[in-house]
């Protein structure tokens, strides 16, 4: 290593390198902080001025990250936050921690990222890392970023470090602080990595290098395709069970007392949030463009796709039992987030479910202490309050999502006929008004 680059590992090493990160969502919020608690000198960028408002007030607009940390950092000014892109002229190292969503027709959409890496290369200079975060397609870095940081005439590996390094977050998950998820990183060059790993060691536990960018890229990709086909799975038991009478989370549960060999994923009324249920379908993608065909993406993703119109046919089953149509029964949702203890409702099952239930003629609603409103086709919805006037009013409730702050044992306890699709019940054991998934 030589020069500029050299230069640099000796700052990352004293942390006395100017760290920028662009995009401050549920990714970039937080790594642009544990940086700046680390010691670096942290410019967060987003397009989004009321978060850029929100963040130099001191608040913050993500569960996981407390108000008090940001109210620190922005007061020490270790961290400061910006709709302005010039300051990546003068950051030593550049974290890309924006969307990569899915188009309508399921190709990734990665405009977000191509005008991140567009802005820096506009400010790219000798001696800077460049470190892409957003879960992206294998070959990704190597065949479309790198072409376009390029074009400034500064080499890759020589004047320039470029890495990929996937993020790993599980929202709302307390079991395993940030610092203790092993960090991912490829580089372009064994001198990408290597910067790039010291960068992360300043804030990770562990870091894991791998070969290549692309094969960063894969390992982000197969961990959630892991996720989502062992999802699917259980799904599929889900609704053998429901045909044989039996009981899918009793099933389950006596599955999981074995030491070795299995490992226990649960059904629910389908995926959600932005990594699970779009990740797979950017592996598919690719491979679709090699000519190979990723069968066991595309039956996982077919049979999680159809859970919400499942859970929609055991709204109809359960009210047909009671003698009751779908159409101007009221239905209340528990839960509108895509998982528990959030309150993101991206690629949220709960709103197919609302969306089809309505399409029926059902009068729903919903409740969710982390949703306050949401739009579903077209039309704003707000939670309502489980107050006995509401209740008394409910035909049928669907739990659709276990938030840990509902008290089930409350709700169930009203008489009122519920579907739970997550097992928050589980707990209260058997109940005569209480149909599982």
């Amino acid at each position: 290593m030589i020069g500029r680059l050299q230069e640099l590992e000796g700052k990352l090493r004293a942390r006395d390198a100017e760290i920028a990160v662009i995009g401050l969502g549920y990714v970039g919020l937080p790594l642009a902080l544990h940086f700046a608690e680390a010691g670096f000198r942290v410019t967060g960028i987003d397009i989004d001025k009321e978060k850029i408002a929100a963040l130099r007030a001191g608040r913050s607009y993500i569960g996981d990250v407390p108000a008090q940390q940001v109210r620190k950092l922005v007061d020490a000014k270790a961290f400061t936050a910006t709709a302005e892109f010039t300051d990546l002229s003068r950051a030593d190292c550049i974290n890309i921690c924006v969307p990569t969503p899915l188009r309508q027709t399921k190709d990734p959409d990665i405009s977000f990222i191509l005008s991140a890496v567009r802005e820096v290369r506009m400010r790219l200079r000798s001696g800077q890392l460049i470190v892409l975060g957003s879960t992206t397609y294998p070959g990704t870095t190597h065949e479309l970023y790198l072409p376009i940081l390029a074009e400034s005439g500064l080499r890759v590996g020589t004047d320039f470090a470029l890495a990929f390094a996937p993020e790993r977050i599980d929202p709302a998950n307390k079991a395993f602080a940030f610092k203790d998820v092993p960090k991912v990183v490829g580089g372009e060059t064994a001198v990408c990595t290597q910067l790039a790993a010291e960068m992360f060691r300043a804030i990770f536990e562990r870091v894991v290098v791998v070969s290549s960018s692309q094969a960063a890229e894969m390992t982000k990709l197969l961990e959630n395709t892991f996720r989502m086909i062992n999802i699917g799975l259980a799904n599929e038991v889900a609704m053998m069970c429901d045909r044989l009478g039996l009981d899918v989370w009793e099933i389950i549960s006596a599955a999981a007392t074995k030491p070795y060999g299995f490992m226990k994923f649960t059904p629910g009324p389908g995926l959600g949030g932005h990594c699970i249920p779009v990740d797979p379908a950017y592996l598919s993608w690719k491979l679709r463009s090699l000519n190979f065909s990723a069968r066991f993406i595309e039956l996982a993703s077919e049979i999680n796709a159809n859970m919400p119109e499942w859970v929609v046919e055991r709204v109809v089953r359960l009210l047909n039992r009671e003698r009751r149509a779908v159409n101007g029964s009221k239905i209340l949702l528990m839960g509108m987030a895509y998982k528990a203890d959030v309150g993101d409702v991206r690629e949220s099952p709960a709103l197919d479910i609302f969306g089809k239930l309505e399409e029926l003629g059902a009068d729903v609603r919903y409740h969710d202490p982390y949703v306050s409103d949401v739009e579903i086709a077209g039309r704003e919805h707000q939670s309502v309050a489980l107050d006995d006037k509401a209740l008394d009013a409910i035909d049928l409730i669907v739990i659709t999502t276990d938030h840990r702050s509902v008290d089930y044992a409350a709700l169930c306890k009203r008489g009122v006929r519920v579907l739970d699709t997550r097992n928050a019940t589980g707990p209260l054991g058997k109940l005569e008004n209480v149909e599982r998934l």
